[in-house]
C-alpha cells in the first residue's frame, strides 16, 4: 500500500493527543496559511498518538494546552533575531512573524509545565534555545568548513552528551547512529537548557531541559531519519510520555 496512510495502523490509535505547531506562510498579502508536512502527523500516528495540527493562533494557546497531552514544534525557515536582542543575518530567510510569535509564546508556556512532553525539530529546537536565553550561529557556511554536511538532507553521526532524555532513548553514549539534517543555522548557546548531543564537526545537535520529564530539541529531522533510534524511537518516546498525561 502506498500514499499518506501507507504505514497507518488503526489499532494503535487514537492515543494521546499530540499537538503539532505548524509553519506559517503568506503567498500573497492577506492570504496567511498554516502548513505542516504530513511526515510529522504520520510519525505520530505510527507511534500510536493522535496527531492534531494546531491553528497557530496565539489566543488559542491556553486551549491547546488543555486539550493536548504533548507537543511538536516543527522545522521551518530562520528565526527573526531582533526579538532576541540581535540583528537577523542578511542571508537568513525569516519565518513569518505569526509563526515566531506563536512558537515563542507556546514555548514560554510549556517551560512552566515540565510534565508536558515537548519535542522541537530543527527550527523548533532553535526556538527552544532562544526562548531559554541561548544564541544562534546564523549562517554556518561562514563559520564551518563542513557546513554542507548539514544541508539538503545530508546524513552524519552524532555524539551524545550526558545521561538525559536523549541518551535514555538512544541507549548508548556515543557514535553509531546517523541523523538526517537540513539547516544552515545552528544553536551556538543553549541558554538554560543543556546540550545533549553534538555532531562530528562540533555543531550542537540536541538540547534538553534537566527540569522536565521530556523537553527535547533535535537539530535533525526524526520524522524522516532512517535510523530508528534517532528517528521513530524519539517520536515513540514522546507519545509514550504523553500517554502518562491522558486516559488512553
Amino acid at each position: 500500500m502506498t500514499g499518506i496512510g501507507a504505514t497507518w495502523n488503526p489499532s494503535n490509535a487514537p492515543g494521546p493527543t499530540i499537538g503539532i505547531a505548524p509553519d506559517v506562510f503568506e503567498p500573497r498579502p492577506g492570504s496567511v496559511r498554516a502548513m505542516c508536512p504530513l511526515t510529522y502527523a504520520r510519525a505520530v500516528a505510527n507511534a500510536g498518538g493522535w496527531p492534531v495540527i494546531l491553528p497557530p493562533l496565539v489566543e488559542l494557546i491556553p486551549a491547546h494546552l488543555k486539550r493536548c497531552h504533548g507537543f511538536i514544534l516543527i522545522g521551518g525557515d530562520d528565526p527573526r533575531m531582533e526579538s532576541f536582542g540581535a540583528a537577523t543575518h542578511a542571508k537568513a530567510t525569516p519565518v513569518h512573524e505569526l509563526r515566531q510569535r506563536f512558537d515563542t509564546e507556546l514555548l514560554e508556556a510549556l517551560m512552566d509545565r515540565p510534565d508536558v512532553p515537548t519535542l522541537g525539530v530543527c527550527l523548533g529546537m532553535q526556538m527552544m534555545a532562544l526562548v531559554a536565553g541561548g544564541a544562534m550561529d546564523q549562517h554556518l557556511p561562514e563559520t564551518l568548513e563542513t557546513a554542507d554536511r548539514h544541508y539538503n538532507d545530508a546524513t552524519h553521526g552524532i555524539t551524545l552528551k550526558g545521561k538525559g532524555v536523549l541518551a535514555s532513548v538512544v541507549g548508548q553514549e556515543s557514535g553509531g547512529v546517523k541523523v538526517t539534517s537540513h539547516h544552515r543555522q545552528a544553536v551556538s548557546n543553549a541558554g538554560s537548557l543543556r546540550v545533549a548531543a553534538v555532531s562530528e564537526d562540533g555543531v550542537i545537535e540536541a538540547i534538553e531541559s534537566p527540569n522536565a520529564r521530556f523537553f527535547l530539541g533535535v537539530q535533525w529531522h526524526p520524522e524522516r531519519t532512517k535510523d530508528e533510534l534517532v528517528g521513530a524511537e524519539i517520536i515513540r518516546r514522546l507519545v509514550s510520555e504523553a500517554a502518562l498525561n491522558s486516559n488512553v
